[in-house]
């Protein structure tokens, strides 16, 4: 059985056996959870890639092809899908989901794959969700306004997939949201609430596009 740990076994990642699959970009994890074979037993399991088609997942029993999966996982929650094929230490199942799921999923993703960048102290006081709207904009000072997509929000602060990359501490505007630029990483920004929030619904409200 597999020990709650983040200790990752060795194993060479399979090739993708599907052609369309081919769209979704796998990332390197590292996330917990349980797993539910066809017959209704129960193990523990890592996920240690995973995009919004699929994830390689090692598990102390494969499961045969085409055998149906459950796995309930840390910060993803609930996915479902069927045994691809087996691998090393585990299986690659693919992932049955809604185009508006994979979306959120894409986003989670993204913000697993970044966590130690963006590994500020609010982030350790708040928990952290991908918010329901993701689309908002963000302006300057100096009026300038740019398209963002937000990967996930906290009571205090917000990551952001941004174009630019305003100088650290730079205020702006995100929504009807005032905040400052606190950290910069590939692909945009992350930053803080001039004030820390109470409602995690008031702050999407909050951030929606104007």
């Amino acid at each position: 059985m597999l020990s709650d740990d983040n200790s990752a076994p060795q194993f060479a990642p399979p090739a993708r056996p599907r052609a369309a699959e081919s769209r979704f970009q796998r990332v390197k994890v590292s996330i917990l959870g349980r797993y539910m074979l066809a017959d209704r037993r129960e193990f523990p399991c890592q996920v240690l890639e995973m995009s919004p088609g699929d994830a390689v997942v090692i598990a102390p029993v494969p499961g045969i092809d085409g055998e149906r999966v459950i796995a309930y996982l840390d910060h993803l929650g609930r996915i479902e899908g069927s045994i691809l094929k087996q691998v090393d230490g585990g299986f690659l199942m693919d992932i049955a989901a809604s185009p508006r799921k994979r979306d959120k999923m894409a986003a989670q993703l993204t913000w697993l794959a970044n966590k130690d960048l963006l590994n500020l102290p609010e982030d350790r006081r708040h928990e952290r969700v991908v918010p329901d709207i993701r689309h908002s904009s963000v302006v300057l000072d100096d009026g300038r306004r740019y398209n963002c997509k937000i990967i996930d929000i906290s009571l205090s602060g917000a990551a952001i997939e941004l174009d630019v990359r305003p100088a650290m501490g730079t205020p702006i505007t995100i929504g009807r949201m005032r905040a400052r630029v606190v950290r910069h990483f590939q692909n945009g920004v992350a930053v803080e609430f001039a004030s820390t929030q109470e409602m995690l619904n008031v702050v999407q409200q909050n951030l929606r596009m104007n």
